[in-house]
């Protein structure tokens, strides 16, 4: 077991600052070159500009999810409830790319995480009327006129639930595609390895397992979560997750192959060896923590029930997590890379949880600078 620093998040922080359907192939053949969605970016190390005003990029977004931002310099948005993926393009104008219409909103499903491939196809985490699932679209066109094409179930089967679904997708450094799956409501599953279940899956991009996953012949890739809905990888290529708690404590955790991460045996920090403890670990009402991303040696993390962002340094685990923002834009679903060394944070104040402003909800656009 690895040792890890374990923080409790001060309270005192500057408060401005499922039965799946999936193949298997033994010798896998070098997998396409993928766009990270949260890629490490520098290694000089960045923090927050408290002297800059954070603003607008777009509003008028109706429950939105998840946001990837793509080479040409336009960023597709998934919205849950309308099942629409949305193009904010290289210009500022938002438009329709097209509905994904299998979703089947309802409580905390519908059209959730996004991830790119190559530029020129889509996957999408998404909930139907019998399962979670993984949907491959065809990307078509260009800046300010993107289409989705032909669709491919990558993966099926997923159990569902009003909450508790997981969703995040993301492709790592090595080209996999790694998705995040809730416990559906029934904790017993993230402890059972016949269960996709509490999950943070590894999988090749048409969906079948790689031979170097942890557990022969199967997705998982780590098990023993709640609802992780953040993923991100460090400088170093390391994978790290965000976790939704139960009463007690929301985690931040380094994620390795093969390791189990407690729940629903443990929550937040334990001394059993039989799991891992969280790098940092917070009060719920500080975080429920979403999309995750990694800039410049610094984590930035969506904390929705704790209408925040938090930053999180990778490189020394004894740095306590600073808030920043608090209650300022309410809930934070999305973190990613913006342009020109920015960071966009995509606010969820419309989706029943939340009090919306006006024109809600939005993207923000928040200054950073060198830290130190």
């Amino acid at each position: 077991m690895r040792l890890r620093q374990s923080l409790i998040a001060p309270l005192f922080v500057l408060a401005l600052l499922a039965g799946c359907t999936q193949t298997t192939e033994v010798a896998p053949p070098r997998p396409p070159a993928a766009e990270p969605e949260a890629p490490a970016e520098a290694s000089t190390s960045v923090t927050i500009d408290t002297d800059a005003t954070p603003t607008t990029v777009i509003s008028g977004l109706a429950a939105p999810w998840s946001m990837v931002r793509l080479e040409s310099g336009s960023t597709l948005i998934s919205e849950r409830d309308t099942r629409l993926v949305k193009e904010l393009t290289p210009v500022g104008q938002l438009r329709e790319v097209g509905i994904v219409g299998d979703a089947a909103p309802g409580g905390e499903g519908g059209l959730l995480g996004l991830a790119t491939l190559d530029g020129t196809s889509l996957y999408a985490y998404l909930t139907t009327d019998t399962d979670n699932r993984i949907v491959r679209f065809d990307l078509g066109g260009e800046p300010g006129a993107y289409s989705l094409g032909a669709s491919t179930e990558i993966l099926t089967g997923l159990t569902k639930s009003r909450i508790h679904n997981g969703g995040r997708i993301a492709f790592g450094p090595d080209g996999m595609l790694y998705a995040t799956v809730g416990d559906a409501s029934e904790p017993a599953l993230a402890q059972d390895l016949d269960s996709l279940n509490g999950k943070i899956l590894r999988m090749k991009p048409n969906g079948s397992v790689p031979a170097d996953n942890p557990f022969a012949g199967s997705l998982i890739y780590s098990l023993g979560h709640r609802n992780p809905q953040g993923l991100a990888w460090d400088a170093d290529g390391q994978l790290w997750a965000a976790e939704f708690g139960q009463n007690t404590w929301d985690e931040l955790n380094i994620i390795d192959a093969g390791s189990n991460y407690g729940w629903p045996e443990v929550e937040g920090d334990s001394s059993d060896s039989r799991f891992e403890s969280p790098a940092h670990q917070w009060a719920t009402d500080d975080a429920s923590p979403s999309g995750l991303t990694f800039v410049g040696g610094t984590f930035f993390m969506a904390g929705l029930g704790g209408e925040r962002l938090w930053q999180i340094s990778a490189d020394d685990a004894t740095a306590a997590p600073e808030a920043a923002f608090a209650g300022t834009f309410g809930r934070i679903r999305d973190v990613t890379p913006g342009p020109d060394g920015s960071l966009w944070a995509l606010t969820n104040n419309t989706d029943g949880r939340g009090e919306p402003r006006k024109n809600d909800d939005r993207i923000v656009q928040v200054t950073l600078v060198a830290a130190g």
